[in-house]
């Protein structure tokens, strides 16, 4: 529960949550007689692909440095980085996920532990570093998920007759959760809705949602029950509780479970923006990607975050999951130059004033720097996060940082998917996760 504790007083101090800077380099191909050096940076996260551009754009304008922007299209960051690195003109700053992707990175990683943004952080504990206790990656974003829901059509199914629940205060476990959308999905009519939940995305790259951050709560709670922060063997202690939840999206949904494999995360949210769906299964950065959607029908005011119950020991006093998992680290492969003017864009974007406005307002983070104040993003999202950080509920760690590797997220992807489907019982699912695991976990300890 450290985890737990760090992130409270993190997002107690009004920080920020981003998640996307990201790149890496080799020789960055600025000439010796380049002083002002350039910067390319590599974004993992599509729906930030705009801002960043305009970014990159007027500091630019602002500074004469060039700023490139390449954002790796959904699921593929490992494999783009990975091609991009090996080449003359490679990203000089990159994305390293947690102390496994450190593991992957660290020779391209420089020290950062000197760069004023590092010192900045409120918490320090919160930075990433190697054996040699040396800083190779800082946090770009504290940010939260769950199940984000539409007030307005939760109120109309109270008013319903024999509704099972008369307010959200209710739904405080998974049995009422399921009582309340089976409920709903039979009075879907009368509601306007095609279903509960919005369509579960599970078209090849676009299940992130389910095998890293459903697959979290399980992986948290048997780490919790061994009171270890990681293993190189799990059980899946809790996967009937996964499971439930999962069969949940599947049933009261707005499309039937056999095509979920065709579906998209844009599918799902679009679904839920123009008021399709009650509930959808994200975190604060889908802000932009409701708001954005044409026909959008949801009122900031309704927007709503819920915990994802499914029947965890204790989940009546469990809260959003709220953690970070990007961590910006600068080419040590780039030129001295390139290096420099990384290190000198990202202290102007987490310390000018002009840069923490684009931070808060635009991008929508909640930062973990001291220079923010109580600076924080306005959105619906992100006030909610506070609202649940302020409660006595207790936040879920992001322990999928220490899940093995991408393979292991993309097999559970593949057998959910078949699992949809038809094709894959769960029994063979859970015993394929276990199996991917151990291996996976060898491959990377070597």
């Amino acid at each position: 529960m450290q985890n737990a504790k760090r992130v409270v007083a993190l997002l107690a101090a009004a920080t920020l949550a981003t998640g996307s800077l990201v790149a890496c380099g080799n020789d960055s191909g600025s000439s010796e007689g380049d002083a002002k050096g350039k910067v390319y940076f590599l974004n993992w996260k599509p729906e930030s692909e705009e801002t960043y551009k305009a970014i990159a754009k007027e500091y630019t304008e602002a500074t004469g440095v060039e700023v490139k922007v390449q954002t790796a299209a959904s699921g593929t960051y490992e494999q783009t980085l990975k091609s991009e690195v090996t080449k003359s003109s490679a990203p000089t700053l990159f994305q390293i996920n947690g102390p496994v992707g450190l593991k992957s990175w660290q020779a391209y990683a420089a020290d950062l532990s000197d760069a004023a943004f590092t010192k900045d952080l409120t918490d320090p504990g919160l930075a990433l570093k190697g054996e040699d206790g040396k800083v190779y990656g800082v946090p770009l974003a504290v940010e939260g998920y769950g199940i984000i829901y539409n007030n307005a059509i939760m109120e109309k199914y109270f008013a319903t007759a024999g509704a099972k629940a008369t307010s959200m205060d209710e739904i405080n476990g998974f049995d009422k959760l399921k009582e309340v959308a089976d409920d709903m999905q039979a009075k879907k009519a009368e509601l306007g809705i095609d279903g509960v939940f919005a369509s579960t995305s599970l078209a090849t790259g676009e299940g992130w949602r389910w095998q890293t951050h459903l697959m979290n709560l399980p992986v948290h709670f048997e780490y919790a029950d061994d009171n270890v922060t990681d293993k190189d063997v799990i059980t899946f202690k809790y996967n009937n509780e996964y499971k439930n939840l999962f069969d949940l999206y599947l049933t009261d949904s707005t499309v039937e479970k056999t095509l979920t494999p065709s579906k998209t995360v844009t599918d799902s949210m679009a679904e839920f923006a123009t008021g399709k769906a009650a509930m959808v299964q994200n975190g604060n950065w889908a802000w932009s990607q409701i708001k954005d959607v044409e026909g959008n029908t949801v009122q900031e005011a309704d927007i709503k975050f819920l915990p994802m119950y499914g029947g965890f020991p204790g989940e009546d006093k469990m809260g959003i999951a709220v953690g970070t998992e990007a961590f910006m680290a600068v080419n040590a492969k780039a030129s001295e130059a390139d290096q420099k003017a990384t290190i000198d864009f990202v202290n102007w974007l987490f310390s000018d004033e002009k840069g923490k406005q684009h931070v808060t307002e635009e991008l929508g983070f909640i930062a973990p720097f001291k220079s923010f104040g109580e600076a924080a993003p306005s959105d619906p999202l992100a006030k909610e996060i506070a609202r649940y950080l302020s409660s006595d509920l207790t936040p879920v760690p992001w322990d999928f940082t220490t899940f093995p590797s991408q393979a292991f997220k993309d097999n559970l992807e593949q057998l959910l998917a078949q699992y949809a489907s038809g094709n894959v019982s769960w029994d063979e699912l859970v015993k394929s996760v276990n199996e991917t695991w151990a291996s996976e976990k060898a491959a990377v300890n070597g």
